[in-house]
């Protein structure tokens, strides 16, 4: 599997990824500039991913210029026919506001950034210890849009305690249901909070963020 990860401006976290997908998880990697718009190096096994960061300086609602930036128009093209994408943090934003994953981000309900080690897990893990860094990252969609990614198994994480519970108190941003992260409907469009490319290394004493690729099949 290769890895396109997009780089805007105001992006701060796409080098990060970029190392640990090269250097942790041995993929290869097309750094791609959002001015451009070309994909065809790509095929639909293959994976875009939207690192965080502060697309166009957060302005309006974060991520709602980059959606129109050309490069994403190419990743929407991209996902609808099956192509892999990955949207963390402020990628997970971006995606929300294309369309392609329901839902909003929202301001942390305590009004303040957080970063800091946090737990999640899937219904096929255990918890995982994975950092946060964000000021907007309440994810808020209407009951039933809510009700159907919970039908359809579209949840892919929820914040929880160190023993996998999950507690209004392990919930670090205000977010409905604990949720952390979602799919699309498909399977192939993925959006997290949590930073997975922060916890890849033993020299960060932390690779629990090798797991979330896994369960992801991004591996």
């Amino acid at each position: 599997m290769k890895f396109g990860v997009v780089v805007f401006p105001g992006s701060n976290c796409d080098r990060d990824m970029q190392f640990a997908l090269e250097n942790d998880l041995n993929k290869e990697v097309i750094m791609l500039w959002h001015k451009d718009k070309d994909l065809s190096m790509f095929t639909t096994n293959d994976c875009i991913v939207l690192p965080g960061g502060f697309s166009y300086g957060d302005y309006l609602r974060c991520g709602a210029i980059a959606r129109f930036s050309p490069m994403m128009q190419s990743v929407i093209a991209f996902a609808q026919k099956g192509g892999k994408v990955l949207g963390v943090c402020n990628g997970f934003q971006i995606l929300c506001e294309s369309g392609l994953l329901p839902g909003v981000l929202l301001q942390n309900q305590d009004r303040q950034f957080i970063c800091k080690n946090i737990y999640i897990k899937s219904a096929n893990s255990n918890a995982l210890k994975i950092p946060i860094a964000h000021g907007e990252g309440r994810f808020y969609a209407d009951e039933n849009t809510l009700d159907q990614l919970e039908k359809n198994n579209q949840i892919l994480f929820r914040y929880c305690d160190e023993q996998g519970n999950y507690t209004q108190e392990s919930n670090p941003n205000g977010t409905l249901r604990n949720i952390a992260g979602i799919s699309n409907n498909f399977g192939n469009v993925f959006g997290m909070m949590p930073h997975p490319e922060r916890a890849t290394s033993e020299n960060l004493n932390n690779t629990d963020g090798k797991k979330i690729f896994e369960l992801l099949n991004l591996n």
